[in-house]
């Protein structure tokens, strides 16, 4: 998603990472955990941070927050580079910009659900102090708890806790909130209404990182970011093969080449030899029957998630249609070179399956729409 204005300057980014690198050093030499990571997510945006263990994720979010310092690289947010301040200005800066929740609460335990809500705004001094209790039982409200106001975390259940904990991330009504697995230790109703929760902050205008090792909670988010290995796993190589592990994904991000088409020009002509599998980022393709003496016709339009080229790259031989930029706009595509696509096949016995699932309802559209043509 790159939401812009039709007039003016363009939205200004959320969050901005810039070659972002993390190394960490011990007995045994130096590790690598980030390794140059670019990240853009823009404001408004519900983004799930996914990996496996020691992928980097939380080290990724760490960064976000200001927790943590990197290596190299910049991490900037709503305009405001954060590691180039103090650590103590980015610590009050934090505290007015940022809402952070963790897995395990971290609600100090001789304070009432109330008074863990005030903390942050006694902190960076903000709302008047007569103001600071209402404002804290309006939050509790929003999640439910104003009947649990006064008790202290240890009175109420782990997914009451968390309310609290998102309560108090609100606290000072800052524009993001980053989320380090907020569900881990909830069962699946509470972790719905957290979700759910999110989903209503974000349609408020908020914009929330979350990192989770649930796959099924990215279904609720607007976009998804996998790292692997300290890199970022390209976005529409995810949509596109959904099948492939994490590592496979990553290794077909290396392996990728970008193209730009502008609106109408020609992408792949019928019986031209096809060497990439390329992948729709943005825009529109069309593909197309050419008529030598006839008007020509289109099979279908592909968008962004959507690919095409691997028909030829399964079965062999040249283009069977003609694929074109629509005319609405440019085209931007992710492609693939045949070797490492066909090595992919052989290593996922999952993609190679769906791949060639698609290739027979491809290539059975094709001969329909071209029978109706000759009609």
């Amino acid at each position: 998603m790159r939401p812009t204005l039709s007039q003016g300057p363009p939205i200004e980014a959320a969050i901005q990472l810039q070659k972002v690198v993390k190394t960490f050093k011990n007995a045994a030499g130096e590790f690598r955990v980030l390794k140059g990571i670019d990240l853009t997510m823009q404001r408004g945006e519900f983004v799930a941070i996914v990996g496996k263990s020691g992928s980097g994720k939380s080290t990724l979010l760490n960064m976000i927050t200001g927790i943590d310092h990197p290596t190299g690289g910049k991490v900037i947010i709503n305009g405001t580079d954060i590691y180039s301040m103090s650590e103590s200005r980015r610590s009050l800066w934090r505290g007015r910009n940022l809402g952070i929740v963790f897995q395990f609460f971290q609600l100090l335990p001789m304070l009432t659900l109330r008074e863990n809500v005030m903390l942050p705004m006694d902190y960076v001094g903000r709302y008047d102090f007569d103001e600071r209790p209402n404002r804290a039982m309006e939050l509790l409200q929003l999640v439910g708890l104003e009947q649990q106001a006064d008790k202290l975390p240890m009175a109420v259940s782990t997914g009451q806790q968390q309310g609290a904990a998102i309560a108090r991330a609100l606290a000072n009504d800052p524009p993001v909130i980053a989320a380090d697995e907020p569900t881990g230790n909830l069962d699946s109703r509470s972790s719905e209404a957290i979700i759910s929760l999110f989903e209503h902050l974000v349609n408020s205008g908020k914009t929330i990182a979350m990192v989770t090792h649930d796959p099924s909670l990215t279904d609720k988010t607007s976009r998804t970011i996998i790292i692997s290995d300290g890199e970022l796993v390209d976005e529409t190589v995810a949509r596109c093969l959904p099948l492939l592990t994490h590592r496979q994904m990553l290794e077909a991000t290396r392996n990728l080449q970008h193209f730009t088409h502008q609106p109408g020009s020609f992408i792949l002509r019928q019986g031209q030899h096809v060497d990439y599998l390329f992948m729709v980022e943005h825009g529109v393709v069309e593909v197309v029957l050419c008529g030598q003496n006839r008007e020509d016709t289109r099979i279908a339009r592909l968008g962004p998630g959507q690919f095409f080229g691997e028909i030829e790259l399964v079965q062999g031989g040249e283009s069977i249609a003609c694929i074109r930029a629509a005319a609405d706009g440019p085209v931007e595509l992710a492609a693939l070179h045949r070797d490492p696509f066909i090595k992919l096949l052989g290593d996922s016995e999952l993609t190679e399956e769906m791949i060639g699932r698609i290739v027979q309802t491809r290539l059975e559209e094709n001969r329909t729409v071209s029978h109706r043509s000759r009609m």
